[in-house]
């Protein structure tokens, strides 16, 4: 595996990394920036780094990185792909073969692009599963227009997967006087796990695109 597919994963997937895995990668960055890789670094950065969380004294952090952060982001990847595999989507260029440089990228470095594949934008604000009714996720459209069979591309949110809507409703909102309807876009197609992630997300900032095909 060459190194821009290992950064593709870690960039793109950090929520596959373990928490043990997260922080070593915090702790490797810190140590990367100019003013830890002086040969006197300033003590009261030292202090305010590890008060802070980005470096870390726990062994198994440190053993993580003991062979070096190329070794470190090998077996990062080794692992998930040996694990969940099926979570990690490779963004591969219909024309060429290669991998683009994002998951959510709609053109590839030989010039090939996609983009007619998007119908909207949509802006996630939050999730909600309602009893003998399913899954929806709320938000509002920042433009385009959204169909019944459209897919919504969760990618940039860390989800392989591009669900089908299969109806669409709107929610009332009430804040500080003001009413609105927020879009409601409903999915059969998420398992238990996946909703929980999306739950957990909440808002997203980046709209998420709408595509007429997966």
């Amino acid at each position: 595996m060459d190194k821009e597919m290992a950064r593709y994963i870690i960039n793109y997937f950090p929520n596959l990394l373990t928490e043990a895995e997260k922080a070593a990668r915090k702790h490797h960055t810190t140590l990367d920036k100019h003013y830890f890789s002086s040969q006197v670094p300033d003590s009261n950065r030292i202090k305010l780094a590890y008060k802070k969380g980005w470096l870390s004294n726990d062994p198994q952090v440190i053993d993580l990185l003991k062979d070096g952060y190329d070794a470190f982001e090998l077996n990062v990847i080794q692992r998930i792909l040996t694990e969940t595999p099926e979570k990690i989507y490779f963004n591969n260029c219909v024309k060429c073969g290669r991998l683009a440089r994002t998951p959510y990228a709609r053109q590839c470095r030989c010039g090939f692009q996609w983009h007619h594949i998007i119908q909207a934008q949509f802006r996630f604000e939050s999730a909600i599963q309602i009893t003998g009714r399913g899954f929806f996720l709320i938000g509002t459209l920042n433009k385009g227009e959204v169909k019944q069979g459209h897919y919504i591309d969760l990618i940039p949110i860390g989800l392989n997967c591009k669900p089908r809507i299969e109806s669409i409703e709107f929610a009332l909102k009430r804040h500080d006087g003001n009413v609105w309807d927020d879009m409601a876009l409903k999915t059969n197609e998420l398992n238990d796990e996946q909703q929980l992630y999306i739950k957990k997300t909440g808002s997203f900032a980046l709209p998420l695109d709408i595509l007429n095909e997966r």
